[in-house]
């Protein structure tokens, strides 16, 4: 089990499973070429590099940074980007928020920023579990290509 930690991407391939735990407002972006079995998931936070308050930032906190450096791990380990699918979990609005502003639903914001990213490398999103209110722990499997999404009161689900 390859473990992908707050603002992390990594990418592996078969039979290694690659899990994330704990996300709310954050997504979980898997890819995955089923012919070469190599999978990747990156733990974003935030939509846009452009919201970082210095040059030397984590890449991987970011959907438009984190996405074009993981699909280049990928391709490192011999993957091929016309190939790869996408799979994505999280994205939720986890605390009530009165305003009406926008802005303010990062999970939303993250999910759309996401599909924006992965819609530049022409990659297909198959499977999604995003929004909502609940967190959400993930494990993508490389092999199988299933992402298995944990949450506390609402089960397994298996996309």
């Amino acid at each position: 089990m390859i473990r992908v930690g707050i603002g992390e991407f990594k990418s592996a391939k078969a039979p290694a499973v690659i899990s994330t735990l704990g996300l709310g407002s954050c997504v979980g972006i898997c890819l995955w070429d089923e012919f070469t079995k190599v999978g990747g998931l990156a733990h974003i936070m935030l939509p846009d590099s452009n919201l970082s308050t210095t040059n030397n930032f984590n890449p991987g906190k970011f959907a438009d940074t984190a996405i074009p450096l993981l699909i280049y791990d990928m391709e490192e380990l011999g993957a091929n980007r016309k190939r790869i699918i996408a799979k994505i979990a999280g994205g939720a609005q986890m605390f009530e928020i009165k305003s009406q502003m926008e802005m303010m639903k990062i999970g939303k914001r993250n999910v759309e920023a996401v599909r924006k990213a992965l819609s530049q490398f022409n990659i297909k999103i198959v499977a999604e579990d995003v929004e909502g209110n609940f967190g959400r722990s993930i494990e993508f499997n490389c092999d199988t290509g299933l992402l298995t999404v944990k949450s506390v009161g609402r089960g397994i689900k298996i996309i």
